[in-house]
């Protein structure tokens, strides 16, 4: 299972490394100003619907449906609920893309009625809007592709599609001149990144011989218990997107920029959310879903805490050095053309209030995965749901005094609330428990994050002087030396923590690993992992 996590999570990095370039580009060419705001909106727009219909809800009750149905009915049985899903789908995401291009100016006006004040802004971002919202039709049929793939423990392909969105937007960034505006050429390098992450998931889907096609509606046991999970998770999402609505309405509302510092700060935060969070539940997922069918269920919690396990490892110097420097980090990741000084240091503050949530953020698909595997979506949504009115009461409690600071905090007191409602509840229903290795593991990992935290607060100002005579890229410098320093301190601490335990099955799995990146492309699924895996 580490070695699956650790191929979906290459493949994340990658998107995350090009990400970064891509928002490099973005901050020096469209820097933090009106464009950039209304940019953010036309780009958001179709990501909340994507996270709700999309990603979030359906993959929570997609994916464990059809392993479930595989597992149980086979490929044929598999394949039948896939294509009625797709067509469904399909249909649905027209219809929305209709009528999202009819009333445009109505949904930027509820989502972005701050723009009103500026008839230019508000016209801009309507433009955007109708080019960008395609994509989410496109990612939304990658989003199900993805799903097949996934629960065939095929990750790459859908793995290492979101690195398409970054090259597009990147070459079309290149040759902005050619384009109306600058946000206008990242807007259609969204739409062209679509049609990409279509080809590449499909195309894999196709040689896996699972390609969904269109297939009679048929109101099966399958469908209605696919529908009964994706209700309450799709409640869930919106319930977890009307908070990240409440960001944007508010933001617009507050000084030019805030809504682009929340940006640049969740950008770097979501780095360790993605490459390490989402990539451990994707593959939990299944994996747990697979145990629990057969029912190895003390397999299934097994998976579980060595995911936790290993996602914390990750996890935490990312915690530390957000907390510890994150002025370091904006500054030497964007601060170049438009991007300013002050512009860092407003996302840098920002930066540190997600990093408040950002354990629970990593954790979540972790804690959740239990619950999925079962075929349970309305107990987490409860959860989520509860985070949801604290994280929005906070927002509008927090705005006036700390603006987009204040923001960013409230989104991270109101994870602790989910992540904590969701232990409670998979407690309650002895569906987790800590063995003793996870319970080890856990102050070891604390030692290292002290130790950790300790060091940086040291080193830092002891490179800033080392490297103050540089008259260029001085910040960028610093960054890539405490960076290096940091890690190989690191490294050294873990090894000294955990000993042969963890380089063992770092051994282990990386001669599990090779193959499943080049079994992903060429047609062979991975086996399910044993016990003698985890």
């Amino acid at each position: 299972m580490i070695g699956r996590i650790l191929t979906v999570g290459g493949y994340t990095l990658l998107s995350r490394l090009t990400g970064f370039l891509r928002d490099v580009m973005l901050a020096a060419i469209i820097g933090a100003g009106p464009v950039a705001d209304a940019f953010f909106v036309a780009f958001r727009l179709p990501n909340h619907f994507r996270a709700i219909f999309a990603e979030g809800a359906f993959n929570a009750a997609f994916i464990p449906a059809y392993a479930r149905i595989r597992t149980q009915g086979g490929d044929k049985a598999a394949q039948q609920f896939g294509d009625r899903i797709f067509t469904l789908l399909l249909a649905t995401q027209i219809v929305l893309l209709a009528l999202a291009w009819l009333f445009t100016p109505e949904a930027i006006d509820l989502l972005a009625p701050g723009f009103s004040r500026d008839p230019q802004q508000f016209a801009l971002a309507v433009s955007l809007t109708r080019i960008t919202f395609p994509y989410l039709l496109l990612i939304t049929l990658v989003t199900l592709w993805g799903g097949i793939l996934n629960a065939l423990n095929r990750f790459a392909a859908a793995a290492a599609a979101s690195t398409l969105l970054n090259v597009a937007m990147m070459a079309t960034l290149a040759v902005a001149w050619w384009f109306p505006s600058a946000g206008h050429a990242a807007a259609w390098g969204v739409l062209i990144s679509g049609v990409l992450q279509a080809a590449l998931v499909g195309g894999d889907a196709w040689r896996a011989g699972v390609m969904t096609s269109f297939h009679a509606l048929h109101w099966d046991d399958d469908v209605k218990r696919f529908f009964k999970a994706l209700i309450p998770a799709t409640v869930g999402s919106a319930g977890t997107q009307l908070a990240l609505f409440a960001d944007t309405i508010i933001a617009t509302f507050l000084t030019a920029g805030a809504l682009s510092a929340l940006y640049y700060a969740d950008r770097i935060d979501q780095l360790p959310i993605g490459v390490i969070g989402i990539a451990v539940g994707t593959v939990l997922v299944p994996e747990m879903t697979h145990r629990v069918s057969s029912g190895d269920h003390a397999g299934a919690r097994a998976a579980q805490n060595r995911a936790i396990e290993f996602a914390l490892l990750l996890a935490i110097p990312c915690v530390v050095a957000f907390m510890v420097v994150p002025d370091l980090i904006m500054k030497g990741l964007f601060m170049r053309g438009a991007f300013t000084a002050e512009d860092a240091h407003a996302s840098a503050m920002t930066l540190v209030a997600y990093t408040v949530g950002l354990i629970p953020f990593v954790l979540i698909r972790s804690v959740v995965a239990p619950f999925l595997a079962r075929g349970d979506t309305a107990t987490p949504v409860k959860a989520a749901l509860t985070g949801t009115a604290v994280n929005i009461a906070l927002k509008i409690a927090l705005m006036g005094p700390l603006a987009q600071v204040g923001l960013a905090l409230a989104t991270s007191l109101g994870a602790w609330i989910n992540f904590i409602l969701v232990l409670w509840l998979a407690s309650r229903a002895g569906l987790i428990a800590s063995d003793a290795t996870l319970k080890a593991s856990l102050t070891k990992l604390a030692v290292a994050g002290f130790a950790f935290f300790i060091f940086l607060a040291v080193a830092a100002p002891a490179v800033t002087y080392l490297l103050s005579s540089l008259s260029r890229f001085r910040t960028e410098s610093e960054l890539l030396l405490l960076a290096a320093a940091g890690g190989a301190f690191y490294g050294v601490l873990v090894a000294a923590l955990f000993g042969r335990r963890w380089l063992a099955l770092m051994r282990e799995q990386a001669r599990a690993a090779p193959g499943a990146p080049i079994d992903a492309f060429e047609g062979t699924s991975t086996p399910a992992a044993g016990p003698d895996e985890i």
